[in-house]
């Protein structure tokens, strides 16, 4: 699918965290097992897993507007960019947020649009 759709109902998407190093699949299932086991539990917590992302190679843009507004931009990213430069995507893109959209204003949320990519 493409990710410039903005039909968000039709995203299959994963929040991501960034770990320390030192944090490893074993501490994470220990942790998700012990507020498991608490009383008001997330819903999704059985969702929670450990995964390591390693994309090497990867073209990236900042977008400084609303996510809403970020369709352009990816599809200059996928459309133009990465194919005039002998690029070809592979793995998932992904987003990484660089405010609080709950204290920022729309117009001025930044985001790192990142793409993984092969040279052809």
């Amino acid at each position: 699918m493409s990710t410039t759709r903005r039909d968000k109902n039709a995203w299959q998407w994963a929040m991501m965290i960034m770990t320390p190093e030192w944090i490893d699949r074993d501490m994470v299932e220990t942790a998700r097992r012990t507020v498991t086991s608490k009383k008001d539990a997330p819903a999704l917590l059985d969702r929670v897993r450990w995964e390591h992302l390693s994309e090497g190679l990867a073209v990236q843009a900042l977008h400084v507007a609303s996510y809403d507004d970020e369709g352009s931009v990816l599809k200059t990213m996928h459309e133009e960019y990465i194919p005039d430069n002998d690029l070809v995507m592979t793995g998932k893109h992904h987003e990484i947020y660089l405010g609080d959209p709950r204290r920022t204003a729309p117009e001025k949320l930044r985001t790192l649009l990142r793409q993984p990519v092969v040279r052809t």
